[in-house]
């Protein structure tokens, strides 16, 4: 199978996307994860809609109630040196 080369699929995640994927793969809704964080659930929207940054704050809460590392938020498509898939 030399000549076998497997296809490479790669999309962009943005920021809020992320929190939203997180948010649904756990099974809440933008009002149970609001509860959690002390995060207004309007303010929740935005982050998922990318009409707000983040910010480092508001990451740590999230990925705590998320159950994830803040950098997972902050930087959805960054790989670490040697980690791509070849």
């Amino acid at each position: 199978m030399k000549n076998y080369r497997p296809a490479k699929k790669r999309i962009e995640v943005s920021v809020g996307e992320s929190v939203r994927i997180l948010r649904e793969l756990q099974e809440l809704s933008q009002s149970q994860l609001s509860r959690l964080t002390g995060i207004p659930q309007a303010s929740i929207s935005a982050i998922e809609n990318d009409r707000v940054r983040l910010g480092v704050e508001r990451a740590k809460v999230l990925a705590q109630a998320l159950k994830c590392h803040p950098g997972v938020l902050v930087f959805p498509g960054w790989e670490l040196p040697g980690t791509a898939a070849a």
